[in-house]
């Protein structure tokens, strides 16, 4: 029955939107980040990410993400996302799994989040962006 699955509360994995340098094109790129902050390893990761502004029916489609593993206090590039999709809400559905036990949590960068003015220095990366706890 679906009352009696347990899915517990994530801590310690957080998405970032960090704004970074890409020599090979001479210009500033918005790139997603997971980042495991915890002690342990993160196994079959699967992250699911879509652009939507709901006001103006906008939808972008929807990107699917593999990482196989994230070691402890690590960190994984994850999409790197254009210009027009910086103005809209963002959503990445987070599974995975720690040990046997599955996760999972929606991480939601609200429209108009994604500005220079909200860059903050995030510890592990060592990079200014943004960060979705």
């Amino acid at each position: 029955m679906k009352k009696d699955i347990q899915i517990p509360e994530v801590s310690d994995v957080f998405m970032a939107v960090v704004k970074e340098y890409n020599p090979e094109f001479q210009c500033n790129d918005w790139n997603v980040y997971i980042i495991n902050n915890k002690l342990v390893d993160l196994e079959m990761i699967m992250i699911i990410s879509k652009g939507y502004d709901d006001e103006n029916g906008l939808e972008t489609s929807t990107m699917r993400h593999k990482v196989e593993k994230l070691q402890a206090k690590s960190f994984a590039k994850v999409e790197l996302l254009m210009g027009d999709v910086l103005k809209i809400s963002n959503s990445f559905n987070v599974s995975f799994f720690e040990g046997s036990q599955l996760y999972d949590k929606k991480y939601v960068f609200d429209k108009g989040a994604l500005k220079e003015s909200s860059l903050r220095t995030i510890p592990l990366l060592k990079k200014r962006g943004i960060l979705v706890k």
